[in-house]
């Protein structure tokens, strides 16, 4: 059965260095915390909630600290949905190689994108590959 409770939003600005998302990302995750999630799912959105943000911190905006990565989060028990957007360029996400085929095992990349797709139930992206949006859903106890 679902909760009628409005999902809690969290969202920052974030400086584009590599150390600026850890306290937001902890943020997120006591909050998941606090609606009895499961460490197994935990560890799933911590991975792809900070590859999504070192992503766009690293190859959107290029460690630029006149550019901004912009977090939204919305939690609740029984989902977790992220958009993450930089200020970059932009990118084609199907020009990314799939690292999990033999010919680019040895290829620096993609590996980030085979992760948040790998935890998350859903994954899009928008704004000619400015932004990333990510999506968990637990399954019901009763489903």
């Amino acid at each position: 059965m679902s909760s009628n409770t409005a999902p809690r939003v969290i969202q920052c600005a974030l400086p584009s260095s590599l150390t600026a998302y850890h306290d937001f990302v902890q943020q997120v995750l006591e909050s998941l915390e606090e609606l009895k999630w499961q460490a197994a799912d935990l560890f799933g959105v911590h991975m792809a909630l900070e590859e999504s943000i070192s992503n766009a911190i690293r190859h959107g905006n290029k460690e630029d600290p006149a550019k901004r990565v912009h977090v939204e989060c919305q939690v609740s028990a029984e989902r977790f949905w992220a958009k993450i957007c930089d200020e970059g360029e932009g990118y084609d996400p199907s020009a990314v190689p799939d690292c999990r085929c033999p010919e680019n095992l040895e290829v620096p990349g993609g590996r980030g994108l085979a992760l948040i797709c790998a935890y998350m139930t859903s994954v899009q992206h928008s704004e000619c590959g400015k932004c990333l949006t990510m999506e968990k859903t637990l399954q019901s106890a009763t489903g």
